[in-house]
């Protein structure tokens, strides 16, 4: 299960927020409060949906699933014009991603398990302290184990420092 590395432009991109830890997963709660509004959503680019963390710095250096971070459900879009009551703007700044296909059902973490685990100590690279995403597509089918999705790690070469 080797990734693609991408260079990632900015996006701009509008939904939802709700802080949370592994522990008191709110996920869901966000995604439905969502989906019956994004219709709403005006200048979208394509159908993907993203839902993206946002950790503190040290979030994986001292991994804890009570540990709090933010989860956003969004949609990417042109420009900010008109943004719906209730939800927010979120600047998606450019950078470098490992991207994994994750197959099977969101609830499955095989693939982050390989991605943290396996692939990311060998790789060369280090994760970067920006926001993680995955892109829900046309594949994507929620618990179920047929479904697909694309899982963005931000990255920099060891080198970088």
């Amino acid at each position: 299960m080797e990734p693609r590395i991408e260079m990632v432009q900015e996006k701009k991109l509008v939904g939802k927020r709700l802080r949370m830890s592994l522990q008191d997963n709110k996920t869901g709660e966000l995604w439905r409060s969502l989906m019956p509004e994004r219709k709403k959503i005006q200048h979208s680019v394509g159908t993907e949906l993203y839902s993206l963390q946002v950790y503190e710095p040290l979030y994986f250096k001292h991994f804890n699933p009570a540990a709090i971070f933010e989860k956003w459900a969004l949609v990417e879009v042109n420009d900010f014009d008109n943004v719906p009551p209730g939800m927010e703007t979120f600047v998606l700044t450019a950078g470098l991603y490992a991207v994994f296909i994750h197959k099977g059902s969101n609830t499955d973490t095989k693939t982050f398990e390989y991605i943290f685990t396996e692939w990311l100590p060998r790789s060369g690279y280090v994760l970067d302290n920006r926001p993680h995403f995955e892109i829900l597509g046309e594949k994507y089918k929620n618990a179920d184990p047929d479904s697909e999705e694309e899982i963005w790690i931000p990255i920099r070469s060891i080198n970088q420092g």
